[in-house]
């Protein structure tokens, strides 16, 4: 098995990227915007009931409301990245970032229950254009030690945005600002977004290019073919997913999972036919056999799916069982986030002897953790200290389980891969989110097949059993060593 220390940039020097004055900065701004869009994959769990209540949404519609931003972003995540290599990545960067928050002011005014659904898609159009970038501007414009250090603040900002959701969301709809309601979960983007757009235009680097590497970009396209079928298939797969639950599984949920398979091999054998012609395929082969790649792939889908399911399950036990307010269910997540973070951007300082053992061991502690949560409220308790303990516990192996991972993946990439590299990268992240709720979420609800707070904990017991199920699972990648 390939270390961490060992997947550590072999040649990744100043030659290897664009240098840019005042390059924190551009890190600085950059991560804001991901941290906002972040956010809004979330935030809205904590606002639903508001909102259900407000707009008459039925249940397929509110699930629509929460998920649509996830299938659009999953969906156009990579053609983003590839819009990046033609546009420019800060330009591209800031015209997604312009339509999310142009998106986000026409959510925060929605009279309906379509328009919102319709404004959410959009804004997560804007995020596929707007987060692909973030990676690949990380990847061209730091070298060495310095790209170590933002991968680590990209990581702790990805998985902190899940928990900072819930708790500005219950933060928001808690205050009800000027009788608003949930309308400040959108409208509060709008400023935000504003004020990045004119330092963006200030900060961002203008990336010069060549004619040739003009030419060069033109000449790559969008692969619009391929376009199509990884649309068609991410759209049969995701929206069965979403809202299979809710509709109690019609046929029409089993023919999409179905389909979803036959335009995945459709998929796969246009994309590699046409780089045997010597076409620009959407994902290029050559990313995908890039060392560690592919495992890394599989466990970010793993992480990812872990935390998005914790988050779901626990907001919906906590709210719906326990009765906890918006607010106080937010606040719960807050030492997930916390050391999430911390450990996110500390762990390339700890014991070289210990970086090959960290990936495997933060997916255990997750197992370890996930069961004692369980175990604490599913008898209908609220776990006490404890609780928080675990809470703790859960951030700190997701972290190892998903920065090291990352930071290993991109060690070899080479700078005119870093846009594919971060298309793939993301889009798996955003699929982990998505298949995450839609599984333990699934789970959850099928066992809650009593009311009150015991039969709500014991399904959340059996729900984190799954979850550490889960986590054995991703600490089991790659301990193989490959021949």
């Amino acid at each position: 098995m390939t270390t961490i220390s060992e997947a550590a940039p072999r040649s990744v020097t100043s030659k290897d990227a664009t240098t840019v004055k005042r390059p924190g900065r551009v890190l600085a701004l950059v991560l804001a915007a991901q941290f906002m869009a972040l956010l809004d994959i979330f935030i809205v769990n904590v606002a639903a009931p508001t909102i259900r209540s407000e707009l008459g949404a039925s249940g397929a519609g509110l699930q629509l409301i929460v998920a649509g931003y996830t299938i659009t972003y999953a969906v156009l995540l990579i053609t983003g990245a590839r819009l990046g290599g033609l546009l420019g990545h800060g330009r591209a960067h800031l015209a997604g970032l312009a339509v999310f928050t142009a998106a986000s002011l026409a959510c925060g005014l929605a009279a309906g229950t379509g328009q919102l659904i319709a404004f959410r898609l959009i804004q997560g159009a804007g995020a596929a254009v707007m987060i692909p970038q973030v990676l690949s501007l990380i990847q061209r414009h730091f070298a060495g030690e310095a790209r170590i250090r933002a991968l680590g603040a990209y990581s702790a900002v990805l998985a902190t945005g899940a928990a900072a959701g819930q708790v500005v969301g219950g933060v928001l709809v808690s205050a009800d600002l000027f009788g608003a309601g949930w309308r400040p979960v959108f409208l509060v983007n709008v400023p935000i977004g504003l004020v990045l757009l004119v330092l963006g235009i200030r900060v961002l680097p203008g990336e010069p290019r060549t004619g040739d590497a003009r030419a060069q970009a033109r000449a790559r396209g969008l692969d619009l073919p391929g376009l199509v079928l990884l649309a068609a298939t991410v759209t049969l797969l995701t929206v069965p997913l979403v809202l299979g639950q809710e509709l109690d599984w019609p046929v029409w949920s089993w023919v999409c999972l179905i389909a979803s398979v036959g335009f995945f091999v459709g998929f796969v054998g246009y994309e590699s036919r046409l780089a045997a012609r010597g076409g620009a395929p959407l994902i290029a082969p050559r990313v995908l056999r890039i060392p560690g790649m592919a495992r890394a792939a599989l466990r970010i889908l793993v992480v990812m799916a872990i935390n998005a399911g914790f988050l779901f399950a626990m907001t919906l036990h906590v709210q719906g069982g326990l009765g906890y307010s918006a607010l106080r269910a937010g606040l719960m997540f807050a030492p997930t986030a916390l050391v999430f973070g911390a450990v996110g951007l500390t762990w390339r300082r700890w014991p070289a002897r210990l970086q090959g053992a960290l990936v495997p061991v933060g997916f255990a502690l997750v197992a370890v953790a996930s069961v004692a949560i369980g175990l604490l409220m599913r008898d209908g308790g609220d776990g006490g200290l404890w609780l928080y303990v675990a809470f703790a516990i859960t951030g700190s192996g997701m972290a190892l389980g998903f920065s090291p991972t990352l930071t290993g993946a991109l060690a070899n990439v080479r700078p005119e891969d870093a846009a594919d590299a971060s298309g793939v990268l993301v889009t798996v992240t955003q699929l982990g989110q998505l298949f995450g709720v839609a599984t333990f979420g699934t789970l959850y609800l099928n066992r809650l097949d009593t009311s009150g707070v015991q039969g709500s904990g014991q399904a959340l017991w059996e729900c984190t059993l799954a979850l550490s199920v889960a986590a054995i699972a991703g600490a089991s990648v790659g301990l193989v060593r490959r021949r």
